[in-house]
């Protein structure tokens, strides 16, 4: 699956089946805090919402931005991956 960032959008989004999924984001005191995990239903559960929340945070620590969850399946992937834990 190919994950593009739309920086200018503040979204990390993919197209599976042609369907469009997506994280967007916003950065503000040093964070990076993920608002909204869209996956539709008819290309759900194939991994696609962790592998988008994966892509923000790694690229939130490249650029060394605390992770941060607003939107609730962010929030527990994080508690799933305590490594992207910082500061």
């Amino acid at each position: 699956m190919e994950i593009v960032h739309d920086e200018s959008q503040c979204l990390f989004e993919t197209v599976v089946d042609g369907v469009k999924a997506y994280v967007s984001y916003v950065v503000a005191d040093g964070c990076l805090d993920i608002e909204h995990t869209i996956v539709p239903r008819e290309i759900g559960g194939q991994g696609i919402a962790a592998a988008l929340v994966k892509a923000a945070y790694d690229y939130a620590l490249a650029h060394d931005l605390k992770p941060r969850a607003t939107c609730a399946y962010a929030a527990v992937w994080l508690k799933r991956n305590p490594s992207y834990e910082i500061g």
